[in-house]
């Protein structure tokens, strides 16, 4: 694979951090330029992080003199000197909008950490053990933006990607009618670290502004099929969910009920959750798990403290698998945040997109 130049295009704020973090080392993305907003621009990224900087490990060496530019007012010339960006930008949603359609335009795609475009029909919202086939509507989007290579491709809300990936194995065989999932999520998630959200300590907060929305809509996308330029969301499974903040620095958590057309035993569920893999394993993409989905036999598993970075924070854990009383069964899933359900996860997704040309 050649190596790719690349942006991160909201380097200052958590994920752009993160980002920096997973792209230090990375054999086929080299970050040659960071952007960020305009109180940021024109300083060195050691500088214009300073005190932000919310990682256990370092700024990278090979970035911290890299000179912040401005995201929106260098649009060109950063579309000019990379061959892609990814986006993980703090802005209003139609500004966001409008800034990683200049970049599509400007023939430079754009992987996003960003809400934005989930809900724009010809723009991929890409799980890639999930659903990689949905990179097909690209050429759609290209065409509706007069563009050659630019696009805009975006990952799912964090939270989802605990549960999602360990309800697909169990959809084409026995297909999932109904799903009740509770997330327990981190603070990284909104940006803050425990020094910066005093008001989260010795507290749960049962309110994250449109969070629930996106668990029970984003899904049906990530299901959904590419039809005529666009992706045509599925009807079902019917999700209905509640998000609330708790006390734990990364690692979002959910307590998952499915119930199903044809039940599966519980064998069954466990070997298929052992059994799948998708295109990102078969490629040995850099990033990919070897074991996407792990089960854990113990009661008291998966916990954030112990398990949200198996292989890399890319992996999800599953425990506590039984039967309910009112759906057919219920499970415990973990993800990390930042890194599967963010940074990680836009990483691989460009990794997979790469891999099928998408990126020149």
């Amino acid at each position: 694979m050649k190596q790719f130049k690349v942006a991160i295009i909201g380097a200052t704020g958590m994920v752009g951090q993160r980002f920096s973090l997973l792209l230090e080392n990375h054999p086929w993305f080299k970050v040659v330029a960071l952007a960020a907003s305009p109180r940021s621009a024109g300083k060195p990224y050691k500088e214009a992080v300073g005190a932000k900087w919310a990682m256990t490990s370092p700024i990278p060496k090979n970035m911290e003199d890299l000179v912040v530019m401005d995201a929106t007012a260098d649009v060109e010339k950063i579309a000019s000197m990379v061959d892609f960006v990814f986006c993980a930008v703090d802005m209003k949603k139609d500004e966001i909008k409008a800034l990683e359609e200049a970049y599509a335009k400007a023939e430079c795609p754009v992987i996003s950490n960003n809400s934005a475009h989930r809900g724009t029909p010809d723009v991929p919202m890409i799980i890639p053990e999930i659903n990689p086939e949905h990179s097909e509507v690209i050429d759609a989007q290209r065409k509706r933006l007069g563009t050659k290579r630019g696009f805009i491709a975006v990952k799912s809300n964090c939270s989802l990607q605990s549960y999602v990936p360990a309800l697909h194995p169990l959809m084409a065989d026995f297909k999932v009618t109904k799903v009740l999932a509770c997330t327990y999520q981190a603070i990284s998630g909104a940006g803050k670290t425990f020094d910066t959200f005093p008001d989260i300590i010795d507290n749960v907060i049962p309110f994250i502004g449109g969070e629930e929305e996106k668990s029970e809509l984003e899904p049906l996308k990530i299901w959904g099929k590419v039809a005529d330029g666009k992706i045509v969301n599925a009807t079902s499974p019917a999700i209905t969910t509640q998000c609330l903040r708790v006390p734990v620095s990364d690692g979002h958590t959910a307590a998952v009920f499915v119930s199903f057309d044809k039940k599966p035993s519980k064998e069954e569920i466990l070997e298929r959750w052992k059994e799948f893999k998708g295109i990102p394993q078969a490629l040995e993409l850099p990033s990919a798990p070897k074991q996407f989905l792990n089960y854990f036999e113990e009661d008291n598993r998966p916990q954030a403290k112990l398990d949200r970075n198996l292989e890399g924070g890319m992996a999800v854990s599953i425990g506590r698998l039984r039967e309910d009383s009112q759906y057919d069964y219920k499970f415990v899933c973990l993800s990390h945040n930042t890194l599967r359900g963010a940074a990680g996860g836009a990483v691989l997704m460009a990794e997979l997109l790469a891999a099928k040309g998408y990126l020149g």
